[in-house]
């Protein structure tokens, strides 16, 4: 599927065609959002992050997309300042077929290694996205 962001002049390379399939099943349209925002102001960074993260990483054989987004979301709780990240993440792995316990569970680890207030803060992400 082609996008509307701008690229320059050099055509879409196989590694963006790889990632924006990528993010299209993983994120679907939170993840078209997140990208489309950037065109205006950085489409530089939009081509990166569906290059980098989605054409490469997430499209490794090592770890099926459910094990990625649970490893996702553990780290951007643990981070503890990226919400809005958090949130396109666990409606990913909804999207990958992650039960909401599950979800409340690796947010819940997160309090024995991240801390409590991390773990607090990532439930209210939980919590705000369930209710959507």
């Amino acid at each position: 599927m082609k996008t509307s962001i701008p690229l320059g002049k050099t055509p879409q390379s196989e590694r963006f065609q790889r990632g924006w399939q990528q993010l299209e099943a993983i994120d679907g349209e939170a993840g078209k959002q997140v990208i489309d925002s950037l065109q205006a102001i950085a489409p530089d960074l939009a081509r990166y992050v569906i290059e980098f993260p989605f054409g490469d990483i997430y499209a490794r054989p090592g770890l099926d997309l459910k094990s990625r987004e649970i490893a996702t979301i553990a780290a951007l709780t643990a981070m503890g300042n990226a919400q809005p990240q958090l949130k396109v993440h666990i409606q990913a792995a909804l999207n990958v077929g992650c039960t909401r316990e599950e979800i409340v569970e690796v947010v819940m680890q997160m309090a024995v290694y991240a801390g409590f207030p991390a773990a607090l803060n990532g439930m209210t992400a939980v919590k705000e996205v369930f209710a959507a």
